[in-house]
């Protein structure tokens, strides 16, 4: 076949169709002209740039998989303001980035601290109007630092839980030999522990049961 009737070619580049020319047919930009062939050629290189850069976009299926989130919830960050899709297909589907990954988890993160959705989408808000990048960095620091305080103050709360919670299980193992006949009303005192051992709140609760209401004696006197 004569070479001026071959078709331009279809080259497979990271799974995307570029269109390239057949080896020793010019192209029609250069048959045009010099500058007519760069232009082409930019065109060319942006495409190739375009096909690379859709490879490492995912649909919102894909985004929900691999964050563990549900499709719903993702459309919610974005109707909140939180996350935006960086293209779309030509059938109109949102197309995400790899940095949406990160916003999900970041997003995760300030729920795990205790941020509502709400919260965050307030913080995104007085981030983007901070225009000194400086000041929007002393603004994240104060939230975080905030957060690591409470978070400390946390901590020593569940430590201490933990501690009674160990005690109060060391003291409930004694009950496994006591004698199945007996009442839970001699619970009260139990005998099977050293008096000098003290029972733990936890226990002590179970134990501290509200009284029927009888009138005292200066009520029955009036």
């Amino acid at each position: 076949m004569a070479d001026h009737h071959r078709l331009p070619l279809l080259k497979r580049v990271e799974g995307f169709a570029v269109e390239v020319q057949g080896h020793g047919i010019p192209s029609e930009g250069a048959r045009r002209g010099p500058d007519v062939a760069a232009k082409a050629e930019r065109a060319s290189v942006r495409s190739l740039d375009d096909a690379r850069e859709r490879r490492d976009l995912m649909q919102i299926g894909d985004l929900a998989r691999d964050t563990g989130k549900t499709v719903r919830a993702i459309h919610l960050y974005e109707e909140l303001g939180l996350l935006s899709p960086a293209a779309r297909s030509k059938g109109r589907f949102r197309l995400y980035g790899r940095d949406a990954l990160t916003r999900i988890r970041w997003i995760g993160k300030l729920q795990d601290m205790g941020f509502s959705l709400g919260d965050i989408q307030t913080i995104v808000r007085e981030w983007e109007l901070v225009e000194s990048a400086p000041g929007a960095m002393r603004r994240m620091r104060e939230i975080y630092a905030r957060k690591l305080e409470e978070t400390r103050d946390q901590k020593r709360r569940l430590e201490a839980l933990e501690h009674e919670l160990q005690a109060s299980l060391e003291y409930l193992d004694t009950c496994d030999v006591c004698d199945p006949q007996r009442l839970l009303s001699a619970c009260e005192c139990c005998d099977l522990h050293a008096k000098e051992v003290d029972v733990p709140e936890l226990v002590l609760g179970f134990r501290a049961t509200r009284q029927p209401d009888e009138p005292s004696e200066v009520e029955a006197s009036e």
